[in-house]
């Protein structure tokens, strides 16, 4: 098991001062130190508050001045394990530096090591020490020896090289395998003949490392049976354990969590820890405090909370955008990891379904995995199917698409990603071919808006990789769903309200694209589909047939019906003549007391993008429910976000044919149950005048990019697209 950095107060000095360096210029130093504050936060090992605080207000207000510089140097120096100094002819020698050199059995720690760089260069800096190496096959008397392993932290935001500024700060990470106290020699270097002489490029330190304790979870799920719960563990320094750098299998190195089933371990030096435990986000996030005081094994009970269990009520929770390569995943993102570990986290998270897509990056690894049906890990209550996104192929410029639900991963024709056409609607219409739903992934991507309003008449760029190429693929019937909650609502919402107002009847689901859009964790957005029982396929035909919402987990809009019509059910109400129809739907959200003000402020292409904590009304723990037909507001309703489900009832008057929706902006939105009135279709003027528009715009966008073998082929597509869009807006009304 992997531990945390430790990063020590200045009072608890084992070395020796280090030398200040005076000739170096304040900008660039102050960049650098914001990107080691930066990097450490990413680790998981923030320094104290208190000296934190003080070298950002240097950073942030400082003059430059040559006493700032030197104070920003005893704060951080405080925390240094070395000091390297290259001198002008590029040799390097090497002293301990204050900070305590403590480690922790079986666990990382790291430290800062300050570089007064005289020669300016700009290679490598290389950490190495005699007591490294393999273990495997070793004598007694080797293994004594190599018991600690060391890494340079140089990932984003750090470097690989030297920046050849005069000063600057890296971060190195000590791994001891045994508890107690070991000496090791540590030697850097920049290059080959670097070493300066008489060995002065090494450091003898003796290091303690604390025992560790094994520390066992009997996770509770809260009707009492054995479960898989989310547990962020910090010490009193807030340093998250185990380190997140040096994780493995189904612990990520950019989470600050890690998922843990009932009966499983995490290791623990002594001390005291806050741990912070739940499970996705319809269970109450809760925290307690845990006194590690030697490295005696700990069975501590974890009972998790509900406040809401949307499949009791038979509504299943899935995220159809995953994946298990590229992003954010590890240091080879062509290969990614395993399906074992995407369960962990689906579980841990309380998704019913995740679907895993295999895109470009990791594309002729991952595509090993598929099966073309639910993978052999899936549970009863969790199910988990390797699928297809396709980005990083000649056609992502036009909008990724999603293909769930496939009997063959590879197009017609093709044996490497180049080969796949270069726009997208060939793929679509060959997805659906073969019975998959189809659609497109971060909607918004390229179109954006000026104004986050609800509908907007204003043309976007069509310039990204969302459903641009919808509004051509919609008038082909080749588009079954489009995604939502992972970019800015007004951006994936206007183009469907648009085409939902000239009669196409596309859904929508919600996603995540974990872990290239959201890092944080999967399951942000959700589908919640109506079913009988849990079964993947019958899932994903609830995402083609519009009986689910969308929502980022902490609002739902449960059993949405107009005059007893239920969403998704393919059956319109009918009228013969205007009139009043009844909305009933079963409401239910979820805020904390206290506002989060720094989330609730930012703007709508901020993430997240969707999140309860955005519709709240004032410092209250309201809500608004909105009623909206043919794309416009006409009724709303102030909730109380108190996690109760309440019955809720509306009474709307219904003048022309419509598509009638609930929603709680942005937070959760359900798909439309249509009301035809006198058997007219829907059609709006003013949106068939804006897809005309865009029609043109999406392809004076995407054409250049497309082979010219497939040009013919696109300009009828697109020429079809405009004439649908002529003939719908001379049928159209003035609304």
């Amino acid at each position: 098991m992997r531990f945390s950095l430790a990063l020590f107060c200045a009072s608890l000095l084992s070395g020796e001062e280090l030398p200040l360096v005076t000739n170096v210029e304040f900008q660039p130093l102050a960049a650098q130190v914001t990107r080691v504050l930066q990097a450490l936060e990413l680790v998981g090992e923030p320094l104290p508050a208190s000296s934190a605080a003080e070298i950002r207000k240097i950073l942030d207000g400082g003059s430059g001045g040559a006493k700032e510089i030197a104070r920003l140097q005893e704060l951080l120096d405080a925390y240094c394990l070395v000091g390297v100094n290259i001198n002008p002819e590029s040799r390097v020698k090497v002293q301990q530096g204050p900070a305590q050199a403590a480690l922790v059995e079986q666990g990382w720690r790291a430290f800062l090591v300050k570089v007064h760089n005289e020669a300016g260069v700009t290679a490598v800096l290389a950490a190495d020490s005699p007591n490294l190496g393999q273990l495997a096959n070793s004598s007694a008397n080797v293994v004594g020896r190599k018991w600690m392993d060391l890494a340079m932290f140089n990932k984003q935001p750090m470097r690989v090289h030297l920046s050849g500024l005069e000063l600057e700060y890296n971060i190195l990470q000590v791994y001891s395998k045994d508890a107690g106290k070991r000496e090791g020699k540590l030697t850097f270097d920049v290059g080959q003949g670097s070493q300066d002489l008489g060995f002065r490029n090494e450091v003898d330190i003796l290091f303690t490392a604390a025992p560790a304790a094994k520390v066992t979870l009997r996770v509770k799920d809260s009707d009492g049976r054995p479960t898989t719960g989310s547990f962020q563990i910090r010490d009193a320094k807030r340093r998250v354990y185990p380190s997140q750098t040096k994780r493995l299998g189904g612990d990520f190195f950019f989470h600050p969590q890690v998922y843990r089933a009932d009966g499983e371990s995490v290791a623990l030096p002594p001390g005291t820890y806050t741990i912070e435990y739940g499970r996705g986000p319809e269970y109450i996030t809760k925290t307690r405090t845990l006194t590690i005081a030697d490295n005696q094994p700990v069975t501590l009970d974890i009972q998790l909370e509900r406040w809401i269990d949307p499949s009791k009520l038979g509504w299943f929770s899935g995220d159809h955008h995953i994946h298990a390569a590229g992003c954010a995943h590890y240091e080879r993102p062509t290969e990614g990891v395993y399906p074992q570990d995407m369960m962990r986290h689906v579980m841990g998270e309380d998704l019913k379904v995740g679907s895993v897509l295999t895109w470009g990056p990791g594309w002729y690894f991952q595509k090993t995995f598929f099966e073309g049906k639910e993978n052999k890990l899936s549970t009863p209550e969790h199910r988990i199917r390797y699928d297809v996104e396709v980005s990083g192929h000649p056609s992502s410029h036009t909008g990724h698409l999603m293909l769930l639900g496939l009997k063959q991963q590879d197009y017609p024709g093709t044996q490497r990603i180049e080969d796949w056409p270069s726009w997208g609607l060939p793929i679509l219409q060959w997805g659906k071919s073969q019975g998959a739903v189809v659609g497109y992934t971060h909607s918004g991507w390229g179109l954006q808006l000026k104004e986050p309003k609800l509908p907007s008449y204003e043309i976007p760029p069509f310039d990204g990789i969302g459903a641009n190429e919808y509004i051509v693929a919609v008038t082909h019937g080749a588009v079954d769903v489009l995604s939502t909650a992972d970019t800015p609502y007004p951006w994936e919402l206007n183009i469907w309200y648009h085409a939902l107002n000239l009669g196409y009847r596309t859904r929508i689901s919600g996603e995540t694209d974990f872990p290239c859009i959201y890092g944080e964790k999967v399951g942000l957005g959700r589908s919640y589909v109506r079913q009988k029982a849990l079964d993947y396929e019958d899932w994903v035909r609830g995402l083609r047939d519009g009986r689910n919402y969308a929502s980022d987990g902490k609002s739902h809009l449960i059993d949405f019906r107009v005059n007893g019509i239920e969403m998704g059910t393919n059956a319109d109400v009918k009228l013969a003549k205007p009139g009043t129809v009844k909305l009933n739907a079963r409401i239910a959200a979820r805020l904390d007391e206290t506002p989060n003000e720094e989330l609730r402020n930012k703007r709508a292409d901020q993430k997240p993008y969707w999140d309860v904590e955005r519709a709240r009304i004032g410092k209250t723990r309201t809500v608004p429910v909105e009623v909206i037909v043919n794309g416009q507001a006409v009724l709303r309703k102030e909730i109380v976000a108190d996690g109760q489900l309440r019955d809720e009832s509306f009474d709307v008057q219904i003048d022309r044919s419509a598509w009638v929706a609930v929603r709680i902006l942005p937070s959760s939105h359900t798909n439309p149950v249509w009301v035809t009135v006198g058997d007219q279709p829907i059609r709006s003027r003013k949106s068939a005048e804006w897809a005309l528009k865009a029609v043109d715009q999406c392809w004076s966008q995407k054409v250049n990019r497309v082979r010219l073998s497939e040009q013919g082929e696109m300009k009828r597509a697109y020429d079809h697209a405009r004439a649908e869009y002529r003939r719908l807006l001379a049928e159209g009304q003035d609304w």
